[in-house]
């Protein structure tokens, strides 16, 4: 492991230690992982849109692209299919599907539905060399973003950050099937200044 020097306290240490001041016994700790989370995920989020613009790709059609690339030969899945491992809903895979196939990245096909007129969606030649070339560039680009930790701490945050996306992921469903948001309970947002 590299040595690295302490990192200097920040914004989100005066959070906590002024949480703790004011509401004493207040369970405080939460705040180092999750307004950090929340602030790292704002200024990756403002990066790859910049880089996505910078690379001439919309961060949209980079997501249909990645999808249908990482699908394996031969590159094609049904809408829904894409719409589920990309994590948005059919009408936004309708809409990028329309910008990619306007661009050549993609086509639309019949598929081999038992009445023939299923869809799917296939990765032209050109859109797999063009996604290639963009998610090269944004991996290297991202390598440097991790570029702090050396790899055994990336290995260890990678899967601390998975086992929190699973126990977040496993409430989030125990809530939806939970009387109270079935019977339409309050939502919360939380935002990131605490």
């Amino acid at each position: 492991m590299m040595a690295h020097e302490e990192p200097v306290r920040d914004a989100v240490d005066e959070i906590a230690e002024a949480w703790s001041r004011e509401l004493p016994g207040a369970p405080v700790e939460s705040i180092g992982v999750i307004t950090r989370i929340w602030r790292i995920a704002h200024l990756l989020e403002n990066d790859r849109r910049s880089t996505m613009q910078r690379l001439g790709m919309e961060v949209s059609t980079r997501s249909l692209l990645a999808t249908l690339r990482r699908a394996g030969e031969p590159y094609v899945l049904a809408p829904s299919e894409i719409a589920r491992r990309a994590g948005v809903s059919a009408g936004a895979v309708s809409q990028w599907v329309s910008r990619a196939e306007r661009d050549g990245w993609v086509v639309r096909r019949r598929g081999g539905g038992s009445d023939g007129r299923a869809v799917e969606v296939a990765l032209t030649d050109a859109g797999r060399t063009r996604i290639d070339d963009v998610v090269g560039e944004l991996l290297e680009h991202e390598a440097g973003l991790v570029a702090a930790l050396d790899d055994e701490e990336v290995a260890q945050l990678s899967g601390l950050l998975r086992q929190l996306m699973a126990g977040l992921g496993k409430r989030a469903g125990e809530r939806a099937t939970s009387p109270e948001s079935s019977a339409g309970g309050p939502v919360h947002r939380r935002s990131s200044g605490r």
